[in-house]
């Protein structure tokens, strides 16, 4: 997205490196920014359309034009750590049927724990749960797989599932993210990703980093994860251009208790810099969730979306899905029921489809 910078650094030396863990979120930033008044583009403001982005350079790889736009102003990006979702799982339907639910309340959605040898096993999942049934023109869902990642035979994927009618994929950005000095069991998995919106509005870009932190290497691999910010941060796209809202999302296996409603913990606390490591040394980090339970059991705050609050000012809202209480019919999942989806909950962002523009205040 187009940046003032001196807007940027104004706020950066305002504001430090931890916005949300110290009292500054979103939409306290883009308070401040509005502030500036005279100093912000007018889509800064939400007054009008987004400025036209620069053309690429000439022969860089783009986006291919959408086959139809949509107007919805948001999207919801979600991250969920599906436990062993591999060939067992797929044994029950009622599983798989939530799971696909839960899928088809997002525009994109991260996951991890994938165990399995079959290359068709989320195809297959798509096309009898999640796009089956679809009304002709409706939603339809698609996917990015990674290769198997991990040292031991106990190999992982991940994936990134996505709507088609409101979500497209670059065709040349969405790969593991390279770990030359191996200090991540699993190396993330990143695409870059643009929202479908009509024109005359300039849709919002964005690369999700799909991570699954090794439980057992905490604190190394959330320093590592700090240089796999900066080097997707850096990566060329178009030229000389880079994607500045880079988005890192997964489950980082943070050792933080925490409560859900239902769940009082006595010894719940909110997450801390120190939690995430070198990682709290990114600039405006802001992590969406920072007390409440990301465990079906309602104990720990594993999952997480990470966004920068001086960049990502597209940021409208978050929650954290309740299995139990979200996806039952006429009453609610029992633990166990709920267990059998996974023992993560799904957590989510919602973002404006508009690049550049804070669709409404999320403050909390």
């Amino acid at each position: 997205m187009q940046r003032l910078v001196q807007l940027v650094v104004l706020l950066a030396i305002a504001g430090g490196g931890w916005s949300l863990l110290s009292g500054w979120g979103p939409a306290q930033w883009r308070e401040a920014a509005q502030r500036v008044g005279a100093a912000l583009p007018e889509v800064a403001q939400g007054a009008g359309p987004a400025q036209s982005a620069p053309p690429p350079a000439a022969g860089a790889p783009q986006f291919a034009p959408p086959e139809r736009g949509y107007s919805a102003p948001t999207i919801r990006v979600a991250t969920f750590n599906i436990r062993v979702f591999g060939d067992k799982k797929a044994e029950n339907p009622n599983v798989m049927d939530a799971i696909a639910r839960v899928v088809k309340r997002f525009d994109v959605v991260a996951i991890q724990e994938i165990r399995t040898q079959d290359d068709n096993f989320i195809p297959r999942f798509l096309s009898q749960y999640v796009n089956a049934g679809a009304a002709p023109g409706g939603p339809v869902y698609d996917a990015r797989v990674s290769p198997r990642l991990g040292r031991t035979t106990s190999t992982e994927q991940y994936a990134f599932l996505f709507n088609t009618s409101t979500i497209a994929v670059h065709p040349n950005f969405c790969s593991v993210v390279p770990d030359p000095d191996d200090r991540l069991h699993r190396p993330p998995y990143a695409a870059l990703f643009r929202t479908n919106i009509r024109a005359p509005h300039t849709p919002f870009t964005f690369t999700l980093i799909n991570v699954h932190v090794d439980p057992d290497l905490v604190g190394q691999e959330l320093d590592a994860l700090y240089g796999v910010y900066k080097q997707v941060q850096r990566a060329r796209i178009a030229g000389d251009a880079t994607e500045d809202d880079v988005i890192l999302l997964g489950d980082f296996n943070t050792p933080v208790p925490a409560a859900s409603p239902y769940r009082p913990n006595p010894s719940a606390r909110s997450l801390t810099p120190s939690d995430l490591g070198l990682l709290a040394r990114l600039p405006g980090l802001s992590p969406l969730v920072r007390r409440q339970a990301t465990n079906t059991r309602g104990t720990r705050l594993y999952d997480n979306i990470l966004i920068s609050s001086l960049m990502t000012t597209e940021f409208v809202d978050r929650g954290v899905l309740d299995l139990q209480r979200d996806l039952g019919y006429s009453r609610p999942l029992t633990l166990e029921q709920a267990e059998m989806i996974s023992d993560h909950l799904p957590v989510w962002g919602e973002f404006s489809a508009i690049e550049g523009r804070a669709y409404r205040s999320a403050a909390r």
